[in-house]
């Protein structure tokens, strides 16, 4: 009966090419989405009370949203090229 606290970061594709790539890191508490960085927005944007001082708070710090910023191709691309390669030797 407590509190869960959890982040999700997901990848949303069309091909390998990283322009058509979205990055897109969610941060939940209670089952509520309470704060969302998007690379295709380039910031994080808030969505209650607490998400909105959140996001406030992350979007002052330029070393966090460089490290958003990059999962683009760290985290999407290498593991979307794995994938992608994994899917078309099984079709």
């Amino acid at each position: 009966d407590g509190f869960l606290r959890y982040a999700v970061d997901l990848c949303v594709f069309n091909s390998t090419d990283l322009k058509d790539i979205e990055y897109i890191y969610s941060t939940y508490y209670n089952k509520l989405e309470i704060a969302r960085f998007s690379s295709s927005v380039g910031k994080y944007v808030g969505y209650t009370e607490y998400g909105v001082k959140q996001a406030e708070y992350w979007n002052k710090d330029p070393s966090e949203l460089a490290r958003r910023k990059n999962e683009k191709e760290r985290y999407c691309k290498n593991n979307i090229n794995i994938d992608y390669q994994a899917a078309l030797t099984k079709s």
